[in-house]
């Protein structure tokens, strides 16, 4: 056997922190969206620096103690839900180094993982039903409104449900107006527009007459005639192509002012409110991003009788995730599905527990 010669190959426990995560994070690209990397990237970078600052030059030094401490520290600096991210992030790194036997087998169950409660996972804001009612109202009675990007905007996004990833990537190609309208969900990440979900998140989305309506008058009258630096043609464009997400978030905060249409709930006069500028429109208290809009279309979807599954496939998420993070009804409105649920599929069944029909057989 030929002996090997030259330098000897590091061992896997004498990689530095950073260099562990660095080798993590390239494997999980294979895999991940970019903005999924970027999260993780972060959260692991803030475990790095604070190996850096106790003393633990490589990973082979953690022990069950230190992922105690990280805890302890981190649980008095930032929220439960966050502590709960950044843990799972850390359990998952500390797997990866269990693979590549770095450190040693069972470390990464000794991450702590906090235990929330549903309510502390995810926020109650949300679009209620009446406030996304009465804008879009307002957007297609208004002369001045109608088939505006804000209307496109509203319509698009209440009646999809979808995230706003998904809104931004649509392509004029990806809208068919024509009979049975619907909007066409792609996953083209070479081209700047990955969908969450990946090939899994593509879909089609039925919307109604009305909302194609709206979309027709708003890609003839309103839209902007550009091209993003792909050459493709975005349904929902600003002046210079497609939007950032930065720029789609505020185009939301504008779209869902309540002051569009009724009195401003916190006593303002619109025409010199600060909060109507693109600059301060996320200030306003009554104002939605697009989660909060998707969030408040799976509750009306669900309050409207929709089975979950439905909605998960409409919305493309899991029946589990929309149950913990995106289903905000209040109690009476819960109570009343699960009565509805009860009539309309359960009462038949009640036919089949008489015990003089059983014996009829």
């Amino acid at each position: 056997m030929t002996e090997r010669t030259g330098r000897r190959r590091q061992n896997p426990e004498e990689l530095t922190p950073a260099a562990a995560v660095e080798r993590y994070l390239r494997r999980r690209r294979t895999d991940s969206t970019d903005k999924s990397i970027e999260g993780w990237e972060y959260r692991l970078k803030l475990f790095v620096e604070w190996c850096d600052s106790v003393g633990i030059g490589e990973v082979g030094q953690l022990e069950g103690y230190d992922l105690d401490e990280y805890y302890e520290i981190r649980s008095a600096e930032i929220a439960p839900v966050t502590l709960e991210g950044e843990m799972w992030t850390l359990r998952s790194f500390l797997e990866f180094l269990e693979d590549v036997e770095a450190v040693d087998d069972g470390l990464a169950e000794r991450v702590r993982i906090p235990d929330l409660d549903p309510e502390d996972r995810s926020s109650n804001k949300k679009l209620d039903a009446d406030d996304a009612f009465a804008l879009i109202q307002y957007y297609r009675n208004d002369e001045q409104a109608y088939g505006t990007r804000p209307h496109a905007w509203i319509e698009l996004a209440w009646f999809t449900g979808a995230r706003q990833g998904g809104l931004r990537a649509l392509d004029l190609r990806d809208v068919h107006l024509d009979e049975d309208p619907y909007v066409e969900f792609r996953h083209r990440p070479d081209t700047g527009t990955p969908l969450k979900n990946k090939l899994g998140g593509e879909r089609p989305a039925g919307i109604t007459r009305e909302t194609a309506d709206v979309l027709e008058a708003y890609i003839e009258h309103h839209r902007y005639d550009v091209h993003d630096d792909y050459g493709r043609q975005p349904l929902l464009a600003s002046a210079k192509g497609r939007p950032g997400e930065n720029t789609v978030r505020v185009w939301s905060y504008q779209a869902t002012q309540p002051c569009l249409h009724s009195p401003c709930p916190h006593g303002k006069e619109r025409e010199t409110c600060q909060w109507t500028e693109y600059a301060h429109a996320s200030k306003c208290p009554s104002s939605r991003a697009p989660h909060h809009i998707r969030t408040g279309t799976i509750t009306w979807l669900l309050n409207e009788g929709w089975p979950p599954e439905d909605v998960a496939e409409r919305v493309n998420a899991t029946v589990k995730t929309i149950e913990q993070h995106y289903d905000k009804a209040d109690p009476e409105q819960r109570r009343q599905r699960l009565r509805d649920r009860m009539e309309n599929r359960r009462r038949p069944l009640l036919t089949n527990l008489n015990i003089d029909h059983d014996q009829d057989q």
